[in-house]
């Protein structure tokens, strides 16, 4: 068996008139993440980071804003894609632990959410997938209630079989 690591993060701007997605899941907000999809900073973490394991750049190269095609698509499908990259490419997910840096909203009720909807879209039981949820304790843009970060690290692996 071999494994590869990647590693992914991302970073939005909270706005008016957005819906706020994290992990796939529909936050209560009055505010959403700014973006040319629809903002999901946890699943653009975590798809940077099955890239990153597969050595095939990042969610730019793959997915650029200045393709009309992709506006306000859900992050779920892209991630979805990347996936199916990595199984044409005989890779699977051994595992992704992800964090969420927001100072608000809270999302500690949304936890468990956003880690059984990750873990669907990855392909994956549960026990295979980990979201955190932190702050900044209000240092910063994301302290001060500006924008919301994701950071990801996912292991695949595949059998040289």
């Amino acid at each position: 068996m071999s494994v590869r690591v990647g590693q992914g993060f991302d970073v939005h701007a909270l706005a008016e008139g957005r819906k706020l997605v994290l992990g796939g899941v529909d936050i209560p907000s009055d505010r959403g993440l700014a973006g040319h999809s629809d903002g999901d900073a946890l699943l653009h973490a975590v798809t940077d980071a099955v890239l990153g394991a597969l050595g095939e750049g990042d969610l730019g190269r793959h997915f650029p804003s200045s393709d009309e095609s992709l506006r306000g698509i859900a992050s779920k499908e892209l991630l979805l894609r990347v996936m199916a990259l990595a199984r044409e490419a005989g890779f699977r997910l051994g595992n992704c632990d992800a964090t969420v840096v927001a100072q608000a909203p809270r999302l500690a009720p949304y936890q468990a959410a956003m880690r059984k909807n990750l873990a669907e879209v990855l392909g994956v039981p549960e026990a295979q997938v980990n979201v955190k949820i932190t702050s900044t304790d209000e240092l910063g843009a994301i302290g001060r209630g500006e924008g919301i970060a994701a950071q990801a690290v996912v292991l695949l692996e595949t059998s040289d079989e």
